[in-house]
Formats: C-alpha cells, sequence, structure tokens
C-alpha cells in the first residue's frame, strides 16, 4: 500500500534518488534550463520551487537551508543575488516543463525543465470609462449624505 507516501520512486534507492535531485538542482540552477524524463522534471520541479522560495526569504536560516541541500557555493550565491530577486513579486510558478517527445534509445518521455520569464508584462491602460461598480459604490455615498442632511433639517424644523 501507499499510505500517505508522497514522491516518485524512478527505480531507484532513497539514498540514490535524494543525491541525484541534488544535483539535478543543483545544473538547473546552475543553467536555468535542462532537459530530463518527465518524471524527473515533475519532481524536480518542487525542489526547484522550494529552493527559489528559500532565494526570496534571503535571511540567513534560508541561505543555510538552501546550502545543505545545493552542492556548489556559486549556484547559491547565484540563487540569492541574481535568480530570486527575478521572481520577488511572482508568488510562485517559476518554471515550465515543456515536452519534447520521446528519446529514441528507450523510448522514455523527455521533456525540458526552464525558468520563466520573470518580467510581468505591463496591464494596458485603456481610455474606457470606469466600470458602473465604480458608479454604484459612489452613489451610495452620496445618498447617505443627503439622507443625513434631511434629518438634520427635519430635527431643525421639530425643535
Amino acid at each position: 500500500m501507499r499510505h500517505n507516501s508522497a514522491g516518485r520512486r524512478l527505480g531507484r534507492t532513497t539514498s540514490h534518488r535524494i543525491a541525484m535531485f541534488r544535483n539535478m538542482v543543483t545544473s538547473f540552477l546552475e543553467h536555468e534550463k535542462i532537459t530530463t524524463t518527465d518524471a524527473k522534471a515533475k519532481e524536480l520541479r518542487s525542489i526547484a520551487e522550494r529552493m527559489i522560495t528559500l532565494g526570496k526569504k534571503g535571511d540567513l536560516h534560508a541561505t543555510r537551508q538552501a546550502a545543505a541541500y545545493i552542492r556548489d557555493k556559486k549556484v547559491v550565491t547565484k540563487l540569492f543575488t541574481t535568480i530570486a530577486p527575478r521572481y520577488a513579486d511572482r508568488p510562485g510558478g517559476y518554471t515550465r516543463i515543456i515536452k519534447l517527445g520521446i528519446r529514441p534509445g528507450d523510448t522514455a518521455p523527455v521533456s525540458v525543465i526552464e525558468l520563466v520569464e520573470a518580467e510581468m508584462k505591463p496591464k494596458k491602460v485603456s481610455n474606457k470609462p470606469a466600470p458602473a461598480k465604480v458608479a454604484q459604490a459612489a452613489a451610495p455615498a452620496a445618498v447617505v449624505e443627503e439622507a443625513t442632511a434631511v434629518e438634520a433639517a427635519e430635527e431643525t424644523t421639530q425643535a
């Protein structure tokens, strides 16, 4: 039974799998794009996004956590100085997986995993009038002001 056991085993022992993903994350962050099988890319995505999130935190504890997983100190520096600031305003989804087809040697499905572009396209500013919701929101405020003015006038006439 596979109760409460997440993640793919990929036909490897635990130590081999952990070492492989440490190497893959290091290479991925160094080159910002790697080609691998679909299953490995899907598993790599969560680890890589976790490392970028640590890079966005930027404190000493996050640096040490990333350095404990990533094998090259230069890649850790690159993560915290160049990669993480690109995604400062992005809440997640830093990677993209593009399927390439099958590998001729063993017919394994192959894909490219890469970092997405950090530049978010600015929204077009249109010259359309304001939506009706804004006008409706302003209207009740005017009605309330008129109602208080009417109540004040009634109080003065009754007194």
